[in-house]
């Protein structure tokens, strides 16, 4: 047993946290198709019977349920009045996620650059110029007045299986839900006098501060305020090919998007610090 420490680093380095590939759920679940026997003669068939009926159960609550619900919060909410500009950013990033609105987005821009025509070149700048403007010209064309101002905010929400967290309520507990991955697609430019920007694809780490669930009134979207990690100097990764991200290094807020989609995240596996 003491030459067994010796490779346990490795082994984590190469396979991830040991809760993510012990024996213990599945010991569990042939404890539940034991329970299923109830003829001794015939246990496989008594197991086959069973798990049909339990998969059909299943099907009928989950998915021929009417209310299509996103997630549910963790019981434990309340409800604030929130910054101005903060909910005018999380609505703004909620419009730019919505299919229907697309075309509104692509005629905006095309008022922009007509109206402002020593601008049109510079693409920073019709980026600024539509995050700052966008919501209240859509406002005169398309009934988008926005969330109400009392936000209700969580401490976790569970959403397609997930389970995500805050930093506040991981910081003493083992298993860390808070962090998030999200692939966007961002504009890159070498200089500030750069005419030539370019759009790409990354994959931008953080970790969820808060949990918002914003009040449409007819519906109500689930929003995680994040914090980003600084893609120069906070992510690396190692000789095993393994992405390491420091969540010490973030990101300046003025320059970053502090909110996302829960569609669009993905859990990361972290550990406290």
């Amino acid at each position: 047993m003491i030459h067994l420490t010796v490779h346990l680093v490795r082994e984590v380095r190469l396979c991830g946290p040991v809760y993510f590939r012990w024996m213990y759920p599945f010991e569990r679940f042939m404890k539940v198709l034991k329970g299923y026997v109830r003829n001794r003669n015939h246990p496989e068939g008594c197991i086959v019977e069973c798990y049909i009926a339990k998969e059909a159960i299943e099907f009928c609550t989950e998915y021929t349920n009417v209310d299509h619900k996103v997630g549910a919060p963790i019981p434990g909410g309340h409800i604030t009045e929130v910054d101005c500009n903060l909910l005018l950013q999380a609505h703004h990033y909620v419009l730019e996620n919505t299919t229907i609105i697309q075309p509104y987005i692509e005629e905006d821009m095309k008022w922009l650059k007509l109206n402002n025509p020593r601008q049109s070149k510079r693409q920073k700048w019709l980026q600024e110029e539509h995050m700052r403007t966008f919501t209240h010209w859509l406002r005169k064309r398309w009934m988008a007045h926005g969330p109400t101002h009392y936000v209700a905010k969580y401490h976790g929400y569970v959403i397609n299986g997930c389970h995500y967290n805050t930093k506040d309520r991981d910081e003493l507990r083992v298993t860390q839900n808070s962090g998030v991955s999200i692939v966007a697609t961002t504009m890159q430019i070498s200089s500030a006098k750069d005419k030539n920007p370019v759009f790409v694809e990354l994959c931008f780490y953080g970790i969820i501060t808060e949990i918002w669930d914003l009040d449409y009134t007819m519906f109500r979207i689930p929003v995680f305020k994040c914090n980003w990690v600084d893609n120069k100097s906070g992510i690396k990764v190692d000789e095993f090919g393994l992405t390491l991200v420091d969540f010490t290094k973030m990101a300046h807020k003025s320059r970053s998007i502090h909110f996302n989609l829960p569609s669009q995240a993905s859990i990361l596996c972290t550990r406290p610090t």
